[in-house]
């Protein structure tokens, strides 16, 4: 992987309110961002206008590798059985079924690959979306409060997957209010806008 992430002076807008401004950074093959701050200052903001779904006010974002983002939808077709709606996103993404197996056993959601995605409960889904993020092979990684709904083991099979993905050179930003052992991670608080 060659993942790249450059952000020069972004700015963002919601609502005819300032989020945020100023934000730069530059992360690179193996590195890891730990956004923190207050509820409503703009940490989802900043992933989905790093993602592309959001557009920004000012400044830029400049990546290299492909980008997938896991936030409070888990963007699972909820009627199919959740390794064909994992599927989807592997088929789209080149991965496969290959993919699939590897994102089902990182996230120890094997025995459920028979059951629809609406069946599962909170914990479950919320690492079926990280198996989704996982399945995808992308470089650059970014997560919304990915430990919510989860279990102490669970919280250790994302910090094993984190590790993992970024041992082979992809990047991660994650926002959190819980710790998420980032090993050498930068941390960048964001803090409301004057």
């Amino acid at each position: 992987m060659t993942a790249r992430l450059a952000v020069e002076n972004l700015a963002c807008v919601r609502g005819g309110r300032m989020l945020f401004k100023g934000i730069s950074f530059a992360l690179g093959a193996g590195d890891a961002l730990l956004l923190t701050g207050p509820n409503g200052v703009g940490k989802s903001s900043l992933l989905r206008a790093l993602a592309g779904l959001l557009p920004v006010y000012a400044g830029s974002v400049a990546a290299q590798g492909r980008i997938a983002l896991a936030d409070e939808s888990p963007a699972l077709d909820p009627r199919l059985p959740l390794a064909r709606a994992l599927g989807f996103w592997a088929g789209l993404d080149g991965t496969g079924d290959a993919g699939v197996a590897a994102a089902l056993e990182a996230f120890n959601l094997a025995p459920l690959g028979d059951v629809p995605v609406r069946m599962l409960s909170t914990g479950q889904r919320r690492r079926a979306t990280l198996a989704r993020i996982h399945a995808s092979a992308a470089d650059i990684w970014l997560l919304d409060e990915p430990g919510n709904g989860l279990d102490t083991a669970s919280l250790g099979l994302l910090e094993a997957a984190i590790a993992a993905h970024r041992a082979q050179g992809g990047l991660v930003i994650a926002a959190s209010h819980q710790p998420l052992g980032l090993e050498g991670a930068t941390a960048l608080a964001l803090e409301a806008a004057p």
